[in-house]
């Protein structure tokens, strides 16, 4: 059974068709690359599913639940999550403050909880303090942590972009171009750190412009074009594919 599955989804901006009606599944535990030129609708199909932005038509199924018509913090709170392409969060806060916030059930939400610190509030703060740092860890931006966000470098940003989506304890994160404006050494990085996150559980689907990252991660790949899918298989099988050459490249007049 597929983890996510969209059908027929259609969004329209002021009368410019974005998507013309999606069909594609992901698979759970791997790596899914999302391609195609630009203007294709992938980031569009990213903020639909993520809920960002209503489809106009279609359903949008994730584990089995309709989340089709569901705001992101209902989106969230089923286990998928979006990463953005720039990296947000809040450049005055530090990076173990940027973490914190991610995670769900936080004691200080609450007032009486906050204000009384019983046993259980204290124990889910230590909880999510060990989470915060182990994704530090296995990021490699402990050497950091303290560092406010607006000063960590481009590739810093990205892996504290995923960071922050590891804190909401997802099932499936949407990964909006990882790699773009990165360093060659810290591309390589994300990469690593990317199939380690996939080995503990969670599966990703993935826009990427850098080809040679998509062959050497993804499981399976999808190919979009004018806001369709386009074709899917091996990064082999739609690298060597026609369609997709003309899709990428232009078609001779």
């Amino acid at each position: 059974m597929s983890l996510l599955e969209v059908r027929g989804v259609t969004r329209s901006f002021y009368g410019v068709h974005a998507l013309n009606g999606v069909d594609l599944d992901v698979e759970p535990g791997r790596i899914t690359g999302l391609i195609g030129p630009n203007g294709a609708g992938k980031t569009t199909l990213f903020n639909c599913i993520s809920g960002l932005v209503p489809a106009d038509g279609g359903t949008i199924r994730f584990g089995g639940t309709d989340i089709t018509r569901l705001r992101p913090d209902q989106v969230t709170r089923q286990g998928l999550v979006k990463t953005f392409q720039i990296a947000r969060g809040f450049p005055r806060l530090t990076v173990l403050e940027n973490l914190l916030l991610y995670a769900p059930d936080q004691p200080g939400e609450h007032v009486g909880a906050a204000l009384l610190r019983s046993k259980a509030s204290l124990a889910r703060e230590r909880q999510i303090m060990e989470q915060a740092t182990g994704i530090a860890a296995m990021l490699n931006l402990t050497r950091v942590l303290n560092d406010k966000a607006s000063d960590l470098s481009g590739g810093q940003k990205k892996l504290l972009e995923i960071g922050r989506a590891l804190m909401s304890d997802p099932k499936l994160i949407l990964l909006d171009e990882p790699a773009a404006g990165v360093n060659p050494t810290l591309v390589r990085e994300i990469g690593e750190k990317l199939r380690e996150i996939v080995a503990r559980g969670v599966t990703l689907l993935l826009i990427e412009h850098q080809m040679d990252m998509i062959a050497r991660l993804c499981d399976h790949v999808i190919v979009m074009a004018e806001g369709r899918r386009l074709l899917e298989g091996t990064f082999e099988e739609v690298a060597s594919n026609h369609e997709v050459q003309q899709a990428y490249m232009g078609r001779r007049a």
